[in-house]
């Protein structure tokens, strides 16, 4: 059934948190006109997310899960839940419950003036290490890809489908997806949104799994951005439409 608004979630043991978010999000949005889905897309979890998500989906039909049969990341799972779904706004956020569900009605109303709402965490709640990490790439991107935009690692993002024409899958998307979309000619804009600490489940992310994949990923898309075909206005001849 197709529905205004999918909203994707990417999980990775994340069973404690599967029906909590459930309960967030349909609260956050029991006022909102428009249909909508919540799809939980499993990274192939090793606990019972699985398990929790078919019982959201029992208690709740507007909530969907889609399986990886393999861990393959945070971006592939990202994708996948683009491809599964097929509402022409699109939201995304972490499956942690740090990003704060209440927030999504008005990332949903700035969409009338973008193509892209981007969450801009306040009074962040991590590690110090997780600051510091995310000033140093936010340093690294405006310097080596020339973007100002302030935090590009929010996962509390909604934006048009239509905003992703020419955006293509690769591992560290979800990193470099609101860079690329702006650099694509789409109009991008940060709100601020809250940032609530862990609860329950285990932080997925380490200095090791960020720092060395993050420097080749941003050398990658900074080439990229430099050889990707920008739109350009086509002009067609009146000999080659037909005129006489």
């Amino acid at each position: 059934m197709r529905v205004d608004i999918s909203i994707i979630v990417p999980v990775f043991n994340e069973a404690e948190n599967i029906l909590p978010l459930t309960r967030e999000v349909g609260l956050a949005l029991r006022n909102e006109r428009r249909t909508y889905e919540l799809l939980f897309v499993d990274d192939a979890s090793t606990d019972e997310t699985w398990e929790r998500i078919n019982a959201a989906h029992q208690a709740n039909p507007s909530v969907r899960g889609l399986r990886h049969g393999s861990n393959r990341g945070q971006s592939a799972a990202l994708w996948s839940g683009i491809q599964g779904t097929t509402g022409a706004l699109i939201a995304t956020m972490d499956g942690d419950l740090q990003n704060d569900p209440a927030d999504l009605p008005k990332l949903l109303i700035e969409l009338d003036r973008a193509d892209f709402i981007l969450g801009r965490r306040v009074r962040r709640q991590d590690s110090w290490l997780r600051k510091v990490s995310s000033r140093v790439a936010r340093l690294a991107r405006k310097i080596v890809l020339g973007v100002s935009l302030q935090d590009t690692g929010c996962s509390l993002r909604v934006f048009k489908r239509s905003a992703l024409d020419g955006i293509f899958p690769f591992n560290g998307l979800h990193r470099f997806l609101p860079v690329l979309v702006h650099g694509g000619g789409a109009k991008v804009v940060e709100i601020p949104v809250n940032h609530r600490s862990r609860t329950a489940g285990v932080s997925k992310y380490g200095i090791r799994n960020r720092l060395g994949r993050g420097i080749v990923d941003l050398l990658a898309v900074a080439w990229y951005q430099k050889r990707r075909l920008r739109p350009v206005q086509i002009i067609e001849s009146e000999c080659s439409s037909g005129t006489q």
